[in-house]
């Protein structure tokens, strides 16, 4: 870990990553954004575009803030190998078998139990909590307040909002979005948008 870093997307989720970096340790806290009207975003510079990187990636580490999932994928995906940091707030609490991925942001008050599989660049958000042998796979949004029982599988892209709760031994698919509030009680097994409780498809 450098003591400098990079943060790719400058909106309020930016600013909550950039609190959870400067508890991480780090010392230097920049922005890159591609809104080239802005120049700051709250206390933080920001200094340039995300095609801006490649001035960047050798001296400070590197993540992306941004909330959308597909968004954050497309970004992910032109930085051409550049490694992202992992940033987990110190009031998380997270196991030591987890197994989080690049680029993953874990917020204040977040419970990642055990042998869970977190893979790269999601977020587990605000008082979120993950229970034992779930995997989370890339891309992820689990939304403040979300709680996910024990051994359930999230497919890529799946955004869950926030209050959503999905019980335990289910699966849900790639590209979904669960309406905040919803229950989620029996496996997704096709994209798109489930709200209610129990959760069913609307879109």
């Amino acid at each position: 870990m450098r003591d400098k870093i990079i943060i790719i997307g400058a909106s309020g989720h930016g600013k909550v990553v950039a609190d959870i970096a400067r508890l991480n340790g780090y010392k230097e806290i920049i922005f890159l954004d591609d809104d080239e009207s802005k120049n700051r975003n709250s206390i933080y510079d920001i200094v340039g575009t995300s095609k801006d990187i490649e001035d960047y990636k050798d001296e400070y580490d590197c993540i992306i803030a941004v909330g959308d999932n597909t968004v954050r994928e497309k970004i992910y995906h032109t930085l051409k190998g550049i490694k992202l940091a992992v940033l987990i707030h110190p009031a998380a609490v997270v196991d030591k078998t987890a197994v989080i991925g690049e680029g993953t942001v874990i917020m204040a008050n977040a419970v990642v139990n055990a042998d869970v599989v977190i893979k790269k660049c999601c977020i587990i958000n605000t008082a979120a909590t993950v229970d034992h042998d779930s995997i989370i796979e890339n891309f992820v949004h689990v939304s403040p307040g979300v709680h996910i029982a024990g051994t359930v599988h999230v497919g890529d892209r799946t955004w869950i909002g926030i209050g959503g709760l999905v019980v335990n031994n289910l699966t849900i698919c790639n590209d979904c979005i669960i309406g905040s509030g919803s229950t989620v009680v029996r496996d997704i097994k096709t994209s798109g948008t489930y709200a209610g409780c129990p959760a069913r498809k609307v879109k």
